[in-house]
Parts: C-alpha cells; structure tokens; sequence
C-alpha cells in the first residue's frame, strides 16, 4: 500500500491517529539515531531514510534516480514495516540484530529486511536505534560498493 504523499508530514497526516503514534515514535528513534549525511523523505510511497545523491551520486542501484535507501518506514494494510536495509546482506550485523532483540523477549516478525509490527510495544526501539547508530552512511556506501564488487567479480568467471 504506497502512499501518494509527497512529504513526511503529508504522510502522517494520512495515517489513523494509532498508527500516526506509531510511526511517529519509530520515526524519532531514528532520526536520533541516524548519521547526519543520511536524509528523510517520501521513498517508494514510504518515509525513506537515504544517502542523497549530493554524497553518493550513483544512486541506488535498481533505479539510479533514486538515492540510496538506507531505511524506510511504512504504514501497509494489516502491519506496519520498518525495511532495515541496514542489516540485509550483512551476517554479522543480521547476527548481532537477532540476538540483541531475543534479548529484549520481544516476538520478531522479520523477513530478509522488513520488521513487521501492529502495535508499537512489539517493538525493541533501543535494538533498532542501536542498529541505525552502528552504521554510519560512509561505512553504508563501502559495504554497498563491495557488495556490487563481488557480484561482478563472480559474474566474470
């Protein structure tokens, strides 16, 4: 369910006053968290947590005109979803995620990226702010680069 919203704002706005809470708390644990080179804003119909092309002028791989996604926050139909594309394709960091938040005995609902929750108390805000703070966005482009460096290495044997 993407949203239409072309700001931040717009987007709470749009959103019930339970979910707007919500969102609204995850959303100042990130930015409390967050590397300052990364900015807000409307990304793929969600609120996007991203390195602007003024850092990182390749842009995202699947569609250069689009910045680098970092991490995203979404209302959806029956959950709402924090994408933690910080802790995809990293084992270490996926491991270190995964045992901090058994920690906390809280229930994780997670996929390859998306934390899904229905209500805020599912979730182990000092787990996903540490996650953020872990990785600052220099640190993020270099795993990212390595990543396509590797892949095009394989890709020519």
């Amino acid at each position: 369910m993407q949203s239409k919203a072309t700001s931040v704002q717009q987007y709470l706005r749009e959103l019930s006053a339970e979910r707007r809470d919500a969102i609204a708390s995850v959303r100042a644990v990130i930015l409390k968290n967050l590397d300052p080179i990364f900015e807000e804003g409307m990304q793929y119909g969600m609120i996007g947590y991203f390195v602007p092309h003024k850092i990182y002028p390749s842009g995202y791989h699947c569609d250069p005109t689009q910045p680098l996604p970092f991490v995203c926050l979404a209302s959806q139909k029956n959950y709402m979803s924090l994408y933690l594309g910080c802790v995809y394709g990293n084992a270490e960091r996926e491991r270190w995620f995964r045992e901090a938040w058994a920690k906390t005995g809280k229930k994780l609902d997670m996929g390859k990226s998306c934390l899904r929750f229905k209500k805020l108390d599912d979730l182990a805000l000092d787990v996903i702010g540490e996650t953020i703070r872990r990785l600052p966005a220099r640190t993020f482009i270099r795993e990212y680069e390595s990543v396509f460096k590797t892949a095009r290495r394989k890709a020519k044997k």
